[in-house]
């Protein structure tokens, strides 16, 4: 059963963000995971909604996604799935235990502040222009990034003798890896060299608030335009 979150202005939560920023995914998964409703506002960044004066005046980041909640605009992913966690504990994305919580945080953020930086959308234009690179140049900047990160989670990973999730149900670390690796393999980087991480991936996408959560599921979705 989903909860409403209302806000002051007697709606639910508002998402705005665009349905293939991995940013935006990994919240929509973390709301789901933890049941909670909103609405969705997109933000079209191949149009640079993003920049407008109305958004901008609300979100200094320029980014998505932003959130509306409890009377607030909240802007930066990570800071809001930690908020969300602390606001509503009920089906928490955190494990109880410290040592399990730092493995969490381990691997979240090593996704997080290792890849989401050098592999996000303004970064790549700005190697085709003005630097001048190439579309394959640049594919080949964004395998070498992944390669380097998820690599090492991997290796973490079979350490820790994972299974179909880092603990018993999918937390943090699963609402960051699932849209890392949806990008992964829209740019054809090779995920049979990561078997843990591919496991993970196939029981998370068994789950309904997964696939609610999927780029292709979106209202955003060009696909889904009539």
């Amino acid at each position: 059963m989903s909860l409403c979150i209302i806000g002051q202005d007697g709606h639910c939560m508002k998402l705005h963000g665009y349905y293939r920023s991995s940013t935006s995914y990994r919240l929509r998964i973390a709301l789901e995971l933890k049941g909670i409703e909103y609405e969705q506002d997109p933000v079209n960044l191949l149009k640079a909604a993003q920049k407008e004066p109305g958004y901008t005046s609300r979100n200094p980041f320029a980014s998505v996604p932003m959130l509306e909640a409890n009377g607030r605009d909240r802007a930066q992913s990570m800071a809001m799935i930690e908020w969300l966690d602390e606001a509503y504990p009920d089906q928490p994305l955190m494990p109880a235990d410290i040592e399990d919580r730092y493995t969490a945080r381990e691997l979240t953020y090593a996704i997080a502040t290792e890849l989401h930086a050098p592999l996000n959308l303004p970064v790549l234009k700005y190697l085709k222009e003005p630097l001048g690179h190439s579309q394959e140049e640049v594919d080949d900047w964004y395998r070498h990034w992944l390669k380097r990160t998820l690599g090492p989670v991997e290796a973490r990973l079979e350490q820790l003798g994972t299974a179909s999730f880092l603990f018993d149900a999918p937390g943090v670390f699963e609402c960051i890896l699932i849209p890392q690796v949806y990008n992964a393999r829209r740019f054809k980087y090779d995920m049979a060299q990561h078997p843990c991480i591919t496991q993970i991936e196939a029981a998370c996408l068994a789950l309904p608030a997964f696939q609610r959560a999927h780029p292709d599921n979106q209202p955003d979705n060009p696909a889904n335009s009539a």
